[in-house]
């Protein structure tokens, strides 16, 4: 009995938790109806016009639906591959410095961006690439004319990339740190007594004992093909750079909230939710396949 009372107690802790997660995450899902209707604010759900998968057609008739596909697509798997090359690059550099110190120093300072939200992060961005900003004046000493790098659609893609991994690879050379401490030290004494030098033994050593801890983030970074990021690309990008940084989250936003086409909206929103569902399921697949990695 006092264990069954002691239970009790735990449910309790947990029903804040369930009746959050019901209003604002299951409650809003019925809202996919609107993808197949007319809708009408000023009716609702229960008396717009059924259109059943015209709003689909009309999305794929539209040249911004081609490139808000290959933009997120494009964006999102360059931020895939690089925050996983260079965060693996910082932290085989990281684990070979020996002055523990110095170590510590490093891997806090370049975590500390992850903990800053975009808004913040856009506002640094802007005034470090604005016309007059650090980066143009430093390109002025060997006479390279200003930049306008956020009206370029050519750079923008790159600077998204690049400030994402500015930002994460902090937090995800945590990860690959700790899959170092759990290679077994007499490997590299071993290795050291057969007069292996350290690239070796990073090569031989080193690189297969984090092998499975990078083939798994490799394999559940997947589910983000479709994820490029609202949050970073909202706060950074304007109409010029449309054409290249525009993508399916920023264009659902636009497309809803601002033009009021709800239906269309809520159509991109469903096929792209639909996918991302597909590769995730996809992505934990490979991982209890190739990594033994299962979470249930």
């Amino acid at each position: 009995m006092k264990t069954t009372g002691f239970i009790k107690h735990y449910y309790i802790m947990l029903l804040p938790g369930m009746i959050w997660l019901t209003l604002f995450s299951i409650v809003p899902m019925f809202g996919f109806v609107i993808a197949f209707q007319d809708y009408n604010p000023g009716t609702g759900m229960l008396h717009s016009e059924w259109v059943g998968l015209d709003n689909f057609k009309y999305m794929f008739t539209l040249n911004d639906s081609k490139t808000i596909f290959f933009n997120t697509i494009f964006i999102a798997v360059m931020k895939i591959v690089a925050n996983l090359i260079v965060p693996l690059v910082f932290a085989l550099m990281l684990n070979e410095l020996r002055m523990m110190v110095l170590k510590r120093w490093i891997q806090t300072i370049v975590y500390l961006p992850h903990f800053l939200s975009w808004v913040i992060l856009a506002g640094i961005l802007l005034d470090v690439f604005s016309f007059k900003g650090p980066v143009n004046q430093s390109l002025s000493v060997f006479g390279i004319d200003p930049i306008l790098f956020f009206a370029r659609a050519d750079l923008f893609p790159f600077i998204i990339v690049g400030s994402d991994v500015w930002k994460e690879f902090g937090f995800n050379t945590i990860i690959f740190l700790a899959a170092l401490t759990g290679i077994n030290p007499s490997l590299y004494e071993a290795a050291a007594m057969d007069g292996a030098t350290r690239l070796q033994r990073l090569r031989n050593v080193t690189l297969p004992g984090i092998s499975a801890t990078v083939v798994l983030l490799a394999v559940l970074s997947l589910g983000n093909v479709l994820n490029a990021g609202f949050d970073q690309i909202f706060n950074l990008y304007n109409p010029l750079v449309y054409s290249s940084g525009d993508i399916i989250d920023t264009w659902v936003y636009r497309t809803g909230l601002v033009d009021l086409q709800y239906g269309l909206a809520t159509a991109t929103g469903l096929l792209k939710s639909v996918i991302s569902f597909i590769l995730i399921t996809t992505s934990y697949f490979l991982a209890s396949k190739f990594a033994n990695y299962r979470i249930f």
